[in-house]
């Protein structure tokens, strides 16, 4: 990260949602340690270099089918042809003399194209009298054959650095022969919430006490990232306990995460403890749920103070800080997907800030998509994004909206 000096100070208006996310990403560089794994391993992993094939994939000619290999030429213009089988092709064991015209091989799926041949008519498609064939004169040259770097051809890059390695990657990789593959380290997050008020599970709860929920969200946001996580609990409103966690944190970890006590104005030790260990930036944005946001550097550690209400943290985190910690473990970011869908409600809305709705997308009694909320939109009621399965964005500048209006739509399915 570089110096986050230019960063908005507290007593500057509100960013915009596009602001904040521009002035977080421009501060992020990915993390400079590389690891060469066995590929198994490397699931979920971010590759560090492009990937360039050696062969060709597939490496030879084959059948996409069971069939008879013919000359395409011996397809009949119309009414009927015959040919003669003179050998059969099974995958692994290629036939090593040539295919004339007159005749054909019976091949089967991924045999090695003969010689003199470069069509696959199906099994089902022939007529077969002892080692003679009939076939019609509906058939096109060249149907039913896979060629040679169909998929992947020599020195085509198969794979690009920043690429997640998913189950499709895995198979590429293995196709291109490869054991081991160079990735990116993985990226270390620490996390904790403060909170006098906040217990953990399996403590009981007294008067005006509540369960975290929030490192719970975390951990399962940060998980699906496939980061290293360290979960620290929750920490005391005690200037010597929030002292001591943020040091721990910021000397094991590559990014630290809190929730709560980052509001404008709220007298507790974590801004003080800040002040004195990094150079963060206390923001307001332009949004809702989620005003509050901090930002900045403590010692080596970069740092994101997420605010302390539920549902604020699973939109602020997935706002700015999943693409930041992306970047900095290597991966090459992708706009995420939005539709635009019509919206089976009416919002009120005044321009002037982004507002990040709670809703389902689903199909209407005429089979057509269409997106509703979710009902009650508190910053508290975490149940809603249980019950989500997309955001609807009305942006910044937007005012209210009507029923039937077409609005913005984000699936959850884009969060990775």
């Amino acid at each position: 990260m570089t110096n986050p000096e230019p960063l908005i100070t507290v007593d500057q208006p509100a960013l915009t949602v596009d602001e904040a996310c521009s002035l977080i990403q421009s501060q992020m560089n990915p993390v400079s340690c590389i690891n060469k794994i066995e590929i198994r391993s490397a699931l979920g992993r971010f590759l560090a270099e492009d990937i360039h094939s050696k062969i060709n994939v597939p490496s030879h000619t084959n059948s996409a089918m069971d069939g008879y290999a013919i000359n395409g030429n011996d397809i009949p213009l119309k009414a009927n042809a015959k040919l003669n089988v003179v050998c059969t092709v099974l995958a692994g064991q290629p036939f090593t003399g040539k295919i004339n015209s007159g005749e054909c091989a019976r091949i089967m799926t991924g045999g090695m194209m003969p010689a003199g041949t470069d069509t696959v008519i199906m099994q089902e498609d022939v007529e077969r009298t002892n080692d003679i064939i009939t076939i019609q004169a509906c058939h096109i040259k060249g149907q039913n054959v896979r060629q040679a770097g169909e998929d992947l051809a020599i020195g085509q890059v198969a794979l690009h650095k920043g690429q997640k390695i998913m189950p499709a990657e895995l198979g590429i990789l293995a196709s291109l022969g490869l054991s081991e593959v160079k990735v990116q380290r993985r990226l270390r997050v620490a996390f904790f919430s403060t909170g006098d008020e906040l217990r953990s599970i399996g403590e009981t709860l007294a008067d005006g006490e509540i369960y975290d929920s929030n490192r719970y969200s975390l951990y399962g946001m940060l998980s699906r990232l496939g980061v290293e996580i360290i979960d620290m609990g929750v920490i005391a409103d005690r200037k010597q306990d929030i002292e001591s966690a943020f040091a721990a944190a910021a000397e094991n970890a590559d990014v630290v995460i809190t929730s709560g006590g980052v509001s404008v104005g709220e007298a507790d030790f974590v801004k003080e403890t800040l002040d004195n260990m990094g150079e963060v930036k206390f923001w307001k944005i332009a949004m809702k749920p989620g005003r509050p946001l901090a930002f900045g550097k403590i010692k080596n550690a970069l740092f994101f103070g997420l605010p302390g209400n539920p549902v604020a943290v699973m939109v602020t985190f997935y706002q700015f800080v999943q693409n930041a910690l992306l970047i900095m473990a290597g991966a090459r970011i992708k706009p995420r997907l939005q539709l635009q869908l019509p919206s089976s409600n009416a919002f009120k809305k005044a321009p002037g800030r982004t507002t990040f709705i709670r809703g389902i997308i689903e199909n209407d009694q005429n089979g057509k998509m269409s997106v509703r909320s979710t009902g009650q939109q508190g910053s508290g009621i975490l149940n809603s994004m249980s019950q989500a399965n997309c955001f609807i964005i009305l942006a910044h500048d937007d005012g209210p909206v009507n029923k039937g209006d077409i609005v913005n739509v984000e699936p959850f399915e884009g969060f990775i």
